[in-house]
């Protein structure tokens, strides 16, 4: 199984939310090589490492795709680029945050612009959370870890919360 990490703290130019922005950005998931299979609920996030930046929204989807995990990083990217995303200083706000989470358990190290899985995953709130609504059973390529394990280890300094 393949998962994305979405998340975002200002709005992108012509949406009037965070929330908003990333659902246009999954309606344009097909238009990237990426089909959408299933969508975490929608969580509100304080930022990581703790800041004054404005709180995130995050989910995580599972996707199907044909691209590599090298392209479809590629092509995550570029949708970051259609939704305003500047990279500028790292954990800056933003307006589209695409990771590549977990690509069908492939672990892939620091040899590239891409590591698999995402290097911080068994450390996130943000991400396992939303994670454990679509895919309970999650073990962590990089440990082993079941996802329930992972959520119980957490800082209690993330603060989350369903949306609505």
């Amino acid at each position: 199984m393949i998962f994305i990490g979405i998340g975002s703290n200002i709005a992108a130019m012509g949406f009037v939310s965070p929330e908003a922005t990333i659902r246009a950005a999954i309606d344009l998931f097909d238009d990237f090589g990426i089909t959408l299979v299933r969508l975490s609920r929608f969580y509100l996030t304080s930022p990581v490492p703790a800041s004054n930046q404005p709180w995130f929204v995050n989910c995580v989807a599972q996707i199907e795709t044909f691209l590599s995990p090298f392209e479809c990083m590629a092509n995550l990217h570029r949708l970051e680029y259609a939704f305003q995303r500047v990279r500028s200083v790292p954990n800056a706000s933003r307006t589209l945050d695409l990771d590549l989470l977990d690509y069908n358990g492939l672990v892939i190290g620091n040899q590239s612009m891409l590591r698999l899985p995402h290097p911080r995953i068994n450390e996130r709130a943000f991400v396992l959370f939303p994670l454990s609504d679509i895919c309970s059973n999650w073990v962590s390529p990089l440990d082993g870890s079941k996802i329930e394990d992972l959520i119980n280890k957490l800082s209690i300094d993330d603060t989350i919360k369903p949306l609505n």
